[in-house]
């Protein structure tokens, strides 16, 4: 399948959304913690998305699909949201958007070991060298020491092996299911989830009146959250369309640059150890996805 124009365009957005919401998150907790962030991240999605619930309430069969919309939201959504804020409490954004790039490595594991997908031997070489990329990425990062650096990213890498079950959820469990659907549904299982936590848990309603940054991080949250998340899922469904998931899935090499670009522009620090490592990370991930150009064509 043929990318054209509207592809490009599509894929260009996506990365520029998706690579932008590490240093949404950032700004996000200039007002409110990590915790506080991600539970308004992922009630306000749910708000933004519970309207397409009408148009999509009878296109899933939720006695059967329930399992696939659960792996979806909590694993896919919920636990990746917190994860990734509680990681930039003590690591750059930049950083945490280079270790994202991990997910396919993650997938395609998961998908051998769990649901026995056969793999090629130089897509096994491309998982070992996007992991040492990996593990010089966490190693060689700046600032708050060595160890702390280590355990805060560990977290990011969490984040991308719980994206990579619930790409293989997906794959295995709700590929009969329309993708914009799918998403409601699973944003009204966790949407629940987050705003009992919101309420019951966190100060964020204090944080909010009485910081005088609570209103502007709300605003970069919102944009997270609309953007980010509910409209991404569209924009994706339809790149997906019109051009196939090889071609879509490029938006793992574009996302690491602009989350980089935007660290850069907020002072933030990225050597060039970080650069070679991004490097082999994005040279593993070129190997895993080598089969599928290659089937493509």
């Amino acid at each position: 399948m043929k990318a054209g124009p509207l592809a490009w365009f599509y894929l260009i957005l996506l990365s520029l959304i998706w690579g932008s919401s590490f240093i949404l998150m950032k700004e996000g907790m200039l007002a409110f913690t990590s915790d506080e962030v991600a539970a308004l991240r992922i009630t306000i999605a749910f708000l933004a998305l519970s309207p397409f619930l009408i148009k999509h309430f009878k296109n899933v069969n939720f006695k059967k699909d329930w399992l696939g919309l659960t792996i979806m939201g909590v694993f896919g959504n919920l636990l990746p949201a917190f994860l990734f804020t509680a990681a930039e409490t003590q690591i750059s954004s930049s950083l945490t958007g280079m270790l994202n790039a991990l997910t396919p490595l993650f997938t395609i594991l998961i998908g051998v070991l769990v649901f026995k997908t056969k793999i090629q031997n130089f897509q096994l070489i491309g998982v070992a060298i996007g992991l040492i990329g990996a593990v010089c990425l966490m190693g060689f990062s700046e600032g708050g020491g060595e160890t702390k650096n280590i355990t805060y990213s560990l977290l990011v890498v969490a984040a991308t092996f719980c994206y990579a079950i619930s790409v293989n959820g997906i794959k295995k469990y709700l590929s009969h299911v329309n993708s914009v659907a799918a998403s409601v549904w699973a944003f009204t299982i966790i949407g629940p989830i987050a705003i009992a936590y919101l309420f019951l848990n966190t100060d964020f309603k204090t944080h909010l009146s009485e910081n005088p940054d609570g209103y502007s991080a709300l605003g970069y949250i919102c944009l997270l959250a609309v953007f980010g998340t509910a409209v991404a899922v569209i924009l994706f469904n339809n790149l997906i369309k019109i051009s196939g998931i090889v071609f879509a899935s490029s938006c793992t090499y574009l996302i690491p640059v602009v989350a980089i670009g935007w660290g850069l522009l907020d002072g933030e620090t990225v050597t060039v150890i970080q650069f070679f490592s991004m490097g082999i990370v994005i040279l593993g991930v070129w190997l895993i996805n080598k089969k599928t150009r290659s089937a493509s064509r």
